[in-house]
């Protein structure tokens, strides 16, 4: 089972380090001691902490329909490029940098323009999982 330290669990979850050490030291988030003193984050409760903080965090709109669709990110469209048909929709959310292309109609009838807030909605029959 592995165990992370508490500068790799701040990159994990995107926050500093000095966060994780404050949800440790209330309990929080569960750490042991590792051999050498330093704190230690079990993978396992790691990972069903990420999930718990991630929840909510990119909900419907209120009064939109709902969706089978479950990986969304919520941002800020930050590039529209126009062609005669299609359109290359930029979005930053938080970390993540997500790229669209749809076509100009939609864009134009959803009125996205650099500067506008969004939500990309993924649903994706192949998914890439790489490990270090």
């Amino acid at each position: 089972m592995p165990s992370y330290s508490v500068g790799l669990a701040a990159r994990l979850l995107r926050v500093s380090p000095e966060t994780v050490r404050r949800w440790t030291e209330t309990g929080r988030l569960p750490a042991d001691r590792a051999p050498d003193g330093s704190r230690a984050v079990d993978g396992v409760a790691l990972a069903a902490f990420a999930q718990e903080r991630a929840a909510g965090m990119h909900p419907l709109p209120p009064g939109a329909a709902l969706t089978s669709v479950r990986n969304s990110f919520a941002g800020i469209v930050t590039a529209v490029r126009l062609d005669d048909v299609a359109a290359r929709v930029e979005i930053q959310s938080g970390p993540h940098h997500v790229v669209s292309v749809v076509t100009r109609e939609s864009v134009e009838k959803l009125g996205i323009v650099v500067g506008s807030t969004v939500t990309a909605r993924v649903k994706s029959t192949e998914v890439h999982i790489e490990a270090p």
